[in-house]
């Protein structure tokens, strides 16, 4: 289609031309003294057409033979460009492959070719990224043959060719590289700070998450590793169900840490609801407050879910954490159930009527009853207990609480029954 159109063109510019030239009689008459010339008006035309062409080649022709140096520099340097790209892409293959001595040697070719151009006078478009590149290519393959002292020379030649300005990426990956090296160092410090020095963006991108996650287990640090597992959990680095075991064996791990009630409610307060409300938790934080002498209405709140949750699904809560939910809430009924306070009393019935083969609900409604100084109610549901039973340390508990009641009302053969039980459990 284009060929027609133009073809149509040339057809109308020679129809009008010729129209134009056939009918025009004018002519040009030139004047030089003793001489005088005359053409005919179309010839002069033709003539002057003739020259613009010419004179439009001459000019090209100049300009492109005074163009033939730079071209010939040009060419140069697009020749040195190409070979060290080609020797680029051989040091990465080689690094790839794991030949790391032959790749850094390929890499150092690279530097040395750059720093023929740069004596040459010459500058590439992207000489600064291309031999930042080349530098962590360099370390890499010397960090593979635990040559510390070439990865470090050539690590911080490559941050001073990347400082940022022929590009972020390139300075942010350098970085994250020197952290990588430094966490299989085993120096998880100095691998958290090259973390810390990293943007806001680049620090919470996957990869840098999971090497902080690392570097954080390799200090020691719980709370870092897990602020750092809760983000890749929510980046989809970690399932869910696998993040909250992460998140459930840190939080643990910092529990245990604690040697005091104000760093346990520290801890806790940091904790998010999901969370507080797994039962190792707060089971381990109610133990540990209770150890060091904590608030027993603060325990009765922190176990507060793991209660509702136990009654409502058995399968909710393991039949070891059952025990220790009775254990952790039988001594808080020791150290703050008075005879006024009927509440725990009120959820104990109403955890026996939900699941009324629950030994377990029956044993701990039975002290709750013996610190309420309702003793037959206690002694019933303790002797109901006792024979449903499977734990034998609340067995023999059992046993000695009833003992105990037997004493107080002198009932010396019960008290000895009860005791002897006790033993054999």
């Amino acid at each position: 289609m284009r060929g027609v159109l133009w073809l149509l063109a040339l057809f109308t510019i020679a129809v009008v031309s010729a129209l134009f030239a056939g009918n025009n009689h004018n002519t040009v008459t030139l004047f030089w003294e003793p001489y005088r010339i005359d053409a005919s008006f179309n010839l002069v035309l033709v003539v002057l057409v003739l020259l613009f062409v010419v004179l439009h080649l001459a000019l090209n022709g100049i300009s492109s033979l005074l163009r033939i140096p730079q071209q010939a520099r040009q060419w140069r340097l697009n020749h040195r460009e190409r070979a060290m790209y080609g020797a680029l892409l051989d040091a990465l293959a080689l690094l790839v492959s794991g030949r790391f001595v032959r790749a850094r040697k390929a890499a150092e070719r690279v530097l040395e070719m750059d720093d023929a151009v740069e004596r040459s006078g010459e500058k590439l478009p992207y000489g600064p990224r291309l031999r930042a590149m080349t530098h962590l290519i360099a370390a890499e393959s010397a960090h593979a043959v635990q040559d510390r002292g070439t990865r470090e020379v050539h690590l911080q030649q490559a941050l001073q060719h990347s400082n940022g300005r022929y590009g972020q990426d390139t300075f942010d990956g350098v970085r994250l590289r020197a952290a990588r090296w430094s966490f299989d160092d085993r120096n998880a410090a100095q691998s958290l700070q090259w973390l810390n020095q990293l943007p806001p963006g680049t620090a919470r991108r996957t990869l840098a998450l999971r090497l902080r996650f690392k570097s954080a287990r390799l200090a020691g640090d719980a709370r870092v590793a897990l602020e750092t597992a809760r983000q890749l959990t929510k980046h989809r680095a970690f399932s869910e169900l696998a993040g909250a075991s992460i998140a459930r064996g840190l939080a643990l791990e910092m529990l245990q840490t604690t040697h005091d009630p104000a760093q346990i409610q520290r801890i806790w307060s940091a904790l998010e609801d999901t969370e507080r409300s797994m039962p190792d938790v707060a089971l381990q934080a109610a133990q540990r407050l209770l150890s060091y002498g904590g608030s027993p209405e603060m325990v009765q709140e922190w176990l507060q879910p793991v209660w509702e949750a136990a009654i409502s699904d058995s399968r909710k809560v393991s039949e070891v954490q059952r025990l220790q939910l009775v254990s952790v809430l039988e001594a808080v009924f020791a150290q703050s159930l008075s005879p006024e306070d009927t509440a725990w009393l009120r959820r104990l019935e109403l955890a026996q009527q939900q699941q009324p083969g629950e030994a377990a609900w029956q044993y701990l409604a039975g002290v709750a009853c013996m610190h309420l100084q309702l003793w037959g109610k206690a002694q019933q549901l303790l002797k109901q207990a006792v024979s449903g039973l499977q734990d034998a340390g609340l067995r023999r508990r059992a046993w000695g609480l009833l003992g105990q009641m037997a004493e107080n009302r002198q009932d010396t053969a019960a008290a000895l029954l009860a005791y002897k039980e006790a033993a054999k459990s």
